[in-house]
C-alpha cells in the first residue's frame, strides 16, 4: 500500500569511479558510456578516456555492482575502483585507511600491453605464413595466413559482438571484422592479416600515445611527498602518511623537502619553488603569515606549516580533478563531430555495401572485384582519426596549459579564448598588486630628508590598520627605518591621524584636513594637485601646524602588466580596464599600460559593458574570481586571477594561478594552437580518406592501404596532438 514505507526503505543511487583499463579513444568512451547508460538505475555517467575514468551514480537495487562491471569487461575493458571525494571524506571522519587517490601500479611498457602481444603474436603467425606461403605454397597455400586472420578476428570479432549488444552496431571492430570475413571469403587471405595487423599497431600506437598524455598530468600526483614529518603538541616530530593529515596539525618542512599539505606558515622563513604547481620559475619567499602549496619545493630554511586544506583537497589534488573534468566535457567542435560520425558511419556502410553489390547486380561487374573494393571502403569509413581529432587535441592543450600554471575548466571554454576579440580587466588585483604601495616621498622644508619624513609618519600610523597606513610601514620597513616611540595616539575618522613624538604633535592627513591645520603654499597645493592627477593618493605630514612634506601611494600596475598588454595587442586582442575607482584614477593606470577605461562602474555597470562589447565580439573577462563574479559570468569566458583560490578555480572558466597578466595572451595563445591543431587534424584525417577513396575505387589501391587511411590517419592525428604538450 502507498505510505507503508519509510524514506530509509528508498534505495538511493551511491556515487562511483572506476580506472577502465585499455579506453584509448573516444569510440572507446562511446561504447562504454552507451553500454551503462542501458543498465537500470545507473545515471549522470561521466566518461573521460585520457584519464582512462568512468564516474557514475548506480542503485544497486536496480543493477548489482557487479553487474556493470561484467558489463565493461565483456566489452574488453579493465577495470579498478578508484575512491570518490566521499570516500576520502569519510575515511578521514573515521579514521579509517585512506584510499589511494591514484593508481600505484604503473602502466606496463607498451610492448607488454594487452594489443602490444597481440601485434607480436599476429606478426609472428603472419611472418611464417608468409614464410611458408614463399617457400612450399603447395602445401597450404592462402591457408598460410589465415591462424594470424583469425587471432585478430577472434580478439576484434568478440568485442564488436560485445558493442552490438550493448547499443554500439557500428564500432570500429565491427568494421574491421566485417573486412577481414570478407577478405578471408574472396581468397584474400594475406591482405585481411595485413588488415588485421596494421590495425592492432595502430591500436598499440594510440594507447602509447594517449599515456604519453595522461603522463603529463599524472605526473603532478608524484609532487605531493607520501609522508610528512608532524609536529605533535609535547614538540616531538614525528613520520606520518601526507593522507592522513588533518586541517590544523602542523608539520616540519626541512630545506630539499616537498611540502606534504596546502597550509599557512608559522615559524621560520625560506624560499619555495612552486614550479611545479604554477609554473613560476622564479623561487618565491615565504615568511609567517605566507600560503604554502602541497608540493612546492623548500629551498632555505626550516618551516613549520599549520596544515589548511585535506590532502584530497590541496591544490594538486584540484588541479587534477578540475583538468579531469575539462577533459571529460566535450567541447563544440568534439560534439559537432559525435554528431556527425553517429550518422556517417552506417551511412559509409551502406556505401561501402552498396559499392560491394550495386555494379556486379546492375552492370555484371565481377562480383571479386567489386566485393573487394567495397571491404576497402568499409575500413576507409572509419571515423576514428575524425572522432579522435578534436578531443586529443584539447586533452593535450589542457595539460600543457596546467603544466604552466594556465587552468581551463573545459574544451568549449579552451576553443572560445582562442577566438576572442576583446579583453576586459578589472583594475585592482588584477592589473594592479591589489594594496597600495608609496610612491613619492616629497619634503616641502629644509632639512627634512625623505628618511626623517618616512619615519616620522611610519610612527604616526604604527597602530592603524589603515591600507596607506601598511603602505607607509612597508615602505619604511624595507629601507631599514626604525620607528621612533608615540604616545597619545588617535585617529581622526576620514582625515587624519596624529601623535606625539619627541614631545611634538605629528599629524598624516588628508590635503583637504591638513589645509585647517597648516598653511598650504600654493607650490605644495600644486604639488598635490598633480599627485592626484597621476591616480595617487597624497597625504601631508604636519608638526606643529607646520607642513613638513607630502606622501603618495597608489595601487601599482603589476611588473608584467604592460608586457602583458602588449603581448594581447600582438595577437589581435583589444583591451580595456572596466573599474570601481574614479575616473582620474583608472585613467592613469591605463595610460601607463596603453589600454582604454571606463571608470566609475559599479558591478551593474560592468556587466551593461561586458554586453555592450559582446556586440562587436566574443569577450573575455579577468577578474579576482571574488567582486568580479557577475561580471566573468556575463562574458563568453571569465579567467580568474588568483593563486589557487576558491574563487579563482571555481568563478570563472579559466584561472591563472601565476598572477600574471603575460599569462592571459599565453592563454589565447595556446588556444589558437590547439584550434589550429584542430584544424590540422581534421585535415589530415579526411584527407587522407578522400585520397584513398579515390585510389580504391579507382582499383589502384587494396585493402591493407585502405587500414593505412584509418590507422595511419589515427596515428599521424594522435602524434600531431601530442605535439602541443611541448607548448
Amino acid at each position: 500500500m502507498p505510505g507503508t514505507g519509510t524514506i530509509e526503505d528508498i534505495p538511493t543511487a551511491a556515487a562511483l569511479r572506476y580506472r577502465v583499463k585499455g579506453m584509448d579513444c573516444p569510440s572507446c568512451a562511446s561504447k562504454i558510456e552507451t553500454a551503462v547508460t542501458r543498465l537500470p538505475g545507473v545515471g549522470d555517467v561521466r566518461v573521460n578516456y585520457t584519464a582512462q575514468v568512468l564516474d557514475l551514480t548506480l542503485n544497486e537495487a536496480a543493477t548489482p555492482r557487479a553487474v556493470l562491471e561484467e558489463r565493461i569487461t565483456g566489452l574488453g575493458y579493465g577495470v579498478a575502483t578508484l575512491p570518490t571525494a566521499a570516500d576520502l571524506a569519510r575515511a578521514h571522519a573515521t579514521g579509517a585507511e585512506i584510499p589511494a587517490i591514484e593508481d600505484e601500479k604503473a602502466e606496463p611498457p607498451v610492448w607488454r600491453s594487452r594489443k602490444g602481444l597481440l601485434a607480436l603474436a599476429i606478426a609472428i603467425l603472419f611472418a611464417l605464413g608468409f614464410l611458408i606461403d614463399r617457400v612450399r605454397p603447395e602445401l597450404v597455400g592462402e591457408y598460410a595466413y589465415w591462424p594470424g586472420a583469425l587471432l585478430g578476428l577472434a580478439f576484434y570479432g568478440r568485442r564488436a559482438i560485445a558493442a552490438a549488444r550493448n547499443g554500439s552496431p557500428f564500432s570500429i571492430e565491427m568494421l574491421m571484422s566485417v573486412a577481414t570475413v570478407g577478405a578471408l571469403a574472396i581468397h584474400a587471405a594475406e591482405e585481411a592479416a595485413v588488415v588485421v595487423l596494421l590495425f592492432t599497431v595502430g591500436e598499440m600506437l594510440e594507447g602509447f600515445a594517449a599515456g604519453r598524455s595522461r603522463a603529463g598530468i599524472k605526473a603532478l600526483v608524484g609532487l605531493v611527498p607520501k609522508t610528512a614529518r608532524l609536529i605533535e603538541e609535547d614538540g616531538v616530530v614525528r613520520e606520518v602518511p601526507a593522507a592522513a593529515l588533518l586541517i590544523g596539525q602542523t608539520v616540519l618542512v626541512r630545506p630539499g623537502d616537498r611540502v606534504p599539505a596546502d597550509g599557512e606558515v608559522t615559524d621560520g622563513s625560506s624560499s619555495l619553488d612552486e614550479s611545479p604547481i604554477t609554473g613560476e620559475s622564479v623561487p618565491r619567499p615565504k615568511e609567517v603569515g605566507d600560503a604554502v602549496y602541497a608540493g612546492s619545493v623548500n629551498a632555505d630554511g626550516a618551516l613549520q606549516v599549520r596544515v589548511t586544506r585535506m590532502p584530497s583537497d590541496n591544490t594538486v589534488a584540484r588541479i587534477l580533478h578540475m583538468v579531469e573534468e575539462a577533459q571529460a566535457s566535450k567541447s563544440p567542435t568534439a560534439r559537432f563531430i559525435d554528431r556527425f560520425s553517429a550518422v556517417y558511419t552506417p551511412v559509409a556502410f551502406a556505401i561501402a555495401a552498396l559499392a560491394a553489390l550495386g555494379p556486379p547486380l546492375l552492370l555484371g561487374a565481377d562480383w571479386g572485384t567489386w566485393i573487394y573494393r567495397g571491404l576497402a571502403l568499409l575500413l576507409i569509413a572509419c571515423p576514428c582519426a575524425l572522432v579522435l581529432s578534436t578531443p586529443a587535441a584539447i586533452a593535450s592543450g589542457l595539460a600543457a596549459g596546467a603544466r604552466r600554471g594556465l587552468l581551463v575548466k573545459g574544451g568549449a571554454a579552451l576553443e572560445t579564448i582562442g577566438r576572442v576579440r576583446t579583453v576586459a580587466f578589472d583594475k585592482t588585483g588584477t592589473l594592479t598588486v591589489g594594496r597600495p604601495l608609496v610612491t613619492d616621498v616629497l619634503p616641502f622644508v629644509t632639512g627634512m630628508t625623505d628618511r626623517s619624513l618616512l619615519g616620522l609618519a611610519a610612527a604616526v600610523e604604527a597602530g592603524s590598520s589603515h591600507p596607506i597606513a601598511r603602505a607607509l610601514l612597508e615602505r619604511a620597513e624595507a629601507d631599514g627605518i626604525p620607528l621612533r616611540p608615540v604616545r597619545d595616539a588617535r585617529a581622526v575618522p576620514g582625515k587624519a591621524v596624529q601623535a606625539t613624538v619627541a614631545g611634538r604633535t605629528i599629524a598624516v592627513a588628508s590635503p583637504r584636513h591638513a589645509a585647517t591645520l597648516a598653511s598650504l603654499s600654493p607650490e605644495v597645493e600644486a604639488t598635490v594637485q598633480a599627485l592626484e592627477e597621476a591616480g595617487k593618493t597624497a597625504v601631508i605630514v604636519v608638526r606643529d601646524g607646520e607642513a613638513l612634506g607630502a606622501i603618495a601611494v597608489r595601487d601599482e600596475p603589476r611588473q608584467d602588466a604592460a608586457v602583458g598588454i602588449a603581448s594581447l595587442r600582438r595577437l589581435g586582442v583589444e583591451c580595456v580596464m572596466l573599474t570601481g575607482d574614479n575616473r582620474r584614477t583608472g585613467e592613469a593606470i591605463a595610460r601607463g599600460l596603453g589600454l582604454s577605461v571606463r571608470a566609475d562602474l559599479l558591478p551593474a555597470d560592468k556587466l551593461a559593458e561586458v554586453g555592450a562589447l559582446k556586440e562587436m565580439g566574443t569577450v573575455a573577462m579577468v577578474g579576482d574570481g571574488i567582486n568580479d563574479a557577475p561580471a566573468l559570468a556575463a562574458a563568453n569566458v571569465g579567467i580568474a586571477m588568483g593563486g589557487g583560490t576558491d574563487a579563482a578555480l571555481e568563478t570563472a572558466d579559466a584561472a591563472v594561478l601565476n598572477d600574471r597578466v603575460a599569462d592571459v595572451a599565453a592563454l589565447v595563445a595556446l588556444s589558437r594552437a590547439t584550434l589550429g591543431n584542430i584544424h590540422q587534424n581534421v585535415a589530415i584525417s579526411l584527407g587522407l580518406k578522400a585520397v584513398f577513396l579515390v585510389t580504391t575505387l579507382a582499383g589502384v589501391t587494396g585493402l591493407w592501404p585502405a587500414i593505412l587511411a584509418d590507422t595511419g590517419a589515427t596515428v599521424l592525428v594522435t602524434a600531431n596532438a601530442l605535439r602541443l604538450l611541448r607548448a
